[in-house]
C-alpha cells in the first residue's frame, strides 16, 4: 500500500475521539478497526473484563508487535468522569500508527490538528519503542457517566456490608430528565445561595447575602432513610472503590486510606493491569492520564525532593521542562504540590506502583487547563487551585462557561417534590463537558499536545545495539570471534537509578549458540554477564561551568569468544562446510537482539 493510500486509510478510521467523548461500543470499534486494517502494526487484546462484562482493551502499536523492545504505557479513565483520558491516550495511539505508516522523508505527515512535528531524531527513536495503551480502565463506570450524567469516582458499584446499615446519598435520575446531577432546597442554614449575575450558579454564602439560601445534595435518594437522617455525601457515597487507591504499592486498608477497596488489586480493572505489566519488565515509561488541572504530577508522593534519588530527579525535571514547552503545564512533586492533607501521602495510588514497583518513569497528567483558561491565577501548593477558590474565582470559572462552553455546566434549576425530602429544585452544575474535561472544540488540541510531549517521552528508550562480529583467522580451524554492545539511547539499560536494585532488573547477558561445524573452544563461556550499559542522557542542571567530562559511565562492552571448526566428521558436509555462530544479548528491559555470522569456510 501507498504511505498516502495508508495515511488515507488511516484518517477515515477515525471515530470522532478527538471531536467528542466516545462511549464503550464506539471506543471498541475504533480500537478494533486499527487492529483489523494494520494487522503487521497493531494488536488488540483484551486483558480482563469489568464486573459488568466490557473488556479492558488494550492496544499494541509497532512492527512486529509480538517482538519484546522497549516499551511504554498509556492509560486512561481511571475515574469514570475523566473522560478526555480516553481521548488523549486514543490520540497517542493514532499518531503512533501514523509516525509508523508516514515517510521518514515527510515528517510534517505524521501530526495532525495542531500537533507540534517532532525532530526527526526524536521519531526516528519513538519508532523504535513499542506502545501500550489501555485508552479506558474504568469502562463501567464511563458509561455511567455518558449515559446518566451521574456522578461516579471510578465504577458504579458498592459491595460494601455496611451499606444497608449507614444512610448514604445513592444517585438517581429522580426527574426523569435523563441527567443525575443535584438538588438544593431551601433552608435558613444552609451553605450556599445563587449568584445575581449568573443564575443557577451556587455560591458559598457570607454574612452580606439576604438569602434565599440553599443545601446542596446530590440528585438521588438516601439509602436507607429514617425519615430523618440526611448523610453528608462524599464522592464514596454509592461507589465503593476509587482505582486510584487500589494499587500494591503502599496499599493501606479503609480505615486508613478511604477508597482503598477490599484488597490490594482487588478490582478486576486494578488486578488486570498488574498482572499485565508484571510480565513486561521492558516497560519504562508510564503515563497516567486523568482531568483536570493542566498538570503533571511526578514522584515522590510520601516523601520530598530531597530524599528523591538525585538521578531520578534530574530525569524527571528534564522531561517536566520539555513537556511544559510542548503543553504549558509545569511538573509537580506529588508530595510538595499534591496532597490533599499536608504530610498525609496518597496510599495504593497507581503512579507510584508505576514508579517504586515497576521501575518506570511514571507519572500523572491532570488534563485540561480550566484554571488557566478562566483566568484564575495559579497557587501553591498546586492542590489550592481545586480546593481555595474564592467566590470570585467560581464566578470567573462560570463566565468563561457563558462565554466560550455554551453555558454545558450551568444548568437550569426546576422544582420537583422529592419523596423523602419534599420541595426540592433540580438542576445545578454539569462538570462533565467544561470543568471535568475540556469542551468538545477543545479535545483536538489538548490531545495534541500530549502526544508530542509524550512521544519525546518514548525516545528517551535504551537503544542497545549490536555492532557486526568481526572474524580473525586464529589458525586453519580456530577463530577470535568479537562484537562489541552498545547502549546508543538516552536512558540507561536499567533506565532509573532507583530501579536498579529491584529482583526482576537484571542486566544484560549476552548468549552464543553455534550451528554446524562452528563449536565454542570453551563451552563454559557460551554464557556471561555484559552488565547495566549507561546511555548518554543527564537529565537537567547536570553540566559543568569550570570543568566537562562525561560522567554517565561505560555506554560499550567489547565481548570475545574463541570458535573451532569442527574436524572429527570431516566427511560430513556439514562438518567441512559451513560454520554458524549467533550472539544473542538479551537484558530485562530490553528484550532480545542477535546476530548471525558464518565461519570463512576452507
Amino acid at each position: 500500500m501507498e504511505i498516502s493510500d495508508a495515511l488515507s486509510l488511516l484518517d477515515s478510521l477515525h471515530l470522532g475521539f478527538r471531536q467528542r467523548y466516545l462511549d464503550y461500543e464506539t471506543l471498541t470499534a475504533q480500537a478494533r478497526a486499527w487492529a483489523e486494517r494494520f494487522p503487521d502494526l497493531v494488536r488488540l487484546r483484551s486483558i480482563g473484563k469489568s464486573l459488568e462484562g466490557r473488556d479492558l482493551w488494550l492496544l499494541t502499536i509497532g512492527p512486529d508487535p509480538d517482538r519484546v523492545r522497549p516499551s511504554v504505557w498509556v492509560d486512561g479513565n481511571m475515574h469514570a468522569g475523566e473522560l478526555c483520558g480516553s481521548s488523549a491516550a486514543l490520540a497517542i495511539a493514532e499518531d503512533v500508527i501514523r509516525l509508523h505508516l508516514a515517510s521518514a522523508s515527510s515528517p510534517e505527515s505524521h501530526a495532525r490538528d495542531g500537533a507540534p512535528n517532532l525532530p526527526p531524531r526524536v521519531r526516528a527513536s519513538a519508532a523504535k519503542v513499542l506502545f501500550h495503551v489501555l485508552p479506558r480502565m474504568c469502562p463501567d463506570g464511563a458509561e455511567a457517566v455518558l449515559h446518566e450524567g451521574r456522578w461516579v469516582r471510578s465504577n458504579p458499584r458498592d459491595r460494601r456490608h455496611e451499606r444497608h446499615q449507614v444512610p448514604r446519598w445513592v444517585a438517581r435520575d429522580v426527574d426523569g430528565d435523563g441527567l443525575s446531577l443535584a438538588m438544593r432546597k431551601r433552608d435558613p442554614g444552609g451553605e450556599f445561595v445563587e449568584s445575581a449575575e449568573i443564575p443557577g450558579l451556587m455560591l458559598p454564602r457570607t454574612f452580606e447575602d439576604e438569602g434565599p439560601f440553599y443545601k446542596l445534595y446530590p440528585e438521588g435518594v438516601i439509602e436507607p432513610f429514617d425519615g430523618v437522617t440526611i448523610p453528608v455525601p462524599n464522592y464514596l457515597s454509592d461507589n465503593d472503590t476509587d482505582l486510584n487507591r487500589n494499587f500494591p504499592w503502599s496499599w493501606a486498608p479503609e480505615h486508613e486510606q478511604f477508597g482503598a477497596g477490599a484488597f490490594a488489586a482487588s478490582e478486576p480493572e486494578s488486578r488486570a493491569v498488574v498482572e499485565f505489566v508484571g510480565e513486561h519488565p521492558e516497560i519504562f515509561a508510564w503515563l497516567n492520564l486523568h482531568t483536570f488541572g493542566g498538570v503533571f504530577i511526578r514522584p515522590l508522593g510520601d516523601a520530598p525532593d530531597k530524599k528523591m534519588n538525585p538521578d531520578d530527579l534530574a530525569l524527571f525535571r528534564a522531561i517536566g521542562a520539555f513537556s511544559e514547552s510542548i503543553t504549558g503545564y509545569p511538573m509537580v512533586s506529588g508530595f510538595e504540590e499534591f496532597l490533599y492533607s499536608p504530610d498525609t501521602p496518597i496510599r495504593g495510588d497507581l503512579s507510584a506502583f508505576a514508579y517504586h514497583q515497576r521501575g518506570t518513569i511514571g507519572y500523572v497528567c491532570e488534563l485540561w487547563d480550566l484554571f488557566a483558561q478562566a483566568g484564575l491565577e495559579r497557587k501553591k501548593p498546586f492542590i489550592a487551585n481545586y480546593d481555595s477558590l474564592s467566590r470570585d474565582d467560581l464566578l470567573k470559572v462560570a463566565r468563561w462557561d457563558r462565554d466560550h462552553n455554551q453555558s454545558r455546566v450551568t444548568r437550569p434549576w426546576r422544582t420537583f417534590q422529592h419523596p423523602q425530602l419534599g420541595e426540592v429544585e433540580v438542576g445545578g452544575r454539569d462538570a462533565r463537558v467544561g470543568i471535568q474535561n475540556p469542551p468538545f472544540e477543545r479535545i483536538a488540541e489538548v490531545c495534541a499536545k500530549q502526544s508530542a510531549a509524550f512521544l519525546r517521552v518514548a525516545a528517551l528508550a535504551p537503544d542497545i545495539v549490536l555492532s557486526t562480529p568481526t572474524v580473525t583467522a586464529l589458525g586453519e580451524d580456530l577463530f577470535r570471534v568479537e562484537v562489541t554492545v552498545e547502549n546508543h539511547g538516552y536512558l540507561p539499560s536499567y533506565v532509573l537509578s532507583s530501579a536498579k536494585s529491584l529482583p526482576w532488573n537484571q542486566p544484560l547477558l549476552a548468549e552464543v549458540v553455534t550451528e554446524g561445524a562452528a563449536a565454542l573452544v570453551s563451552p563454559t563461556e557460551a554464557r556471561c554477564d555484559v552488565g547495566h550499559l549507561a546511555g548518554w542522557g543527564h537529565g537537567q542542571d547536570a553540566a559543568y561551568l569550570l570543568l566537562q567530562h562525561s560522567h554517565n559511565g561505560s555506554s560499550s562492552r567489547k565481548l570475545t569468544w574463541v570458535v573451532s571448526r569442527a574436524t572429527a566428521n570431516a566427511s560430513s558436509p556439514a562438518a567441512v562446510g559451513a560454520g554458524l555462530v549467533t550472539i544473542r544479548v538479551r537484558g530485562a528491559r530490553t528484550g532480545l537482539i542477535e546476530r548471525r555470522i558464518e565461519l570463512p569456510g576452507r
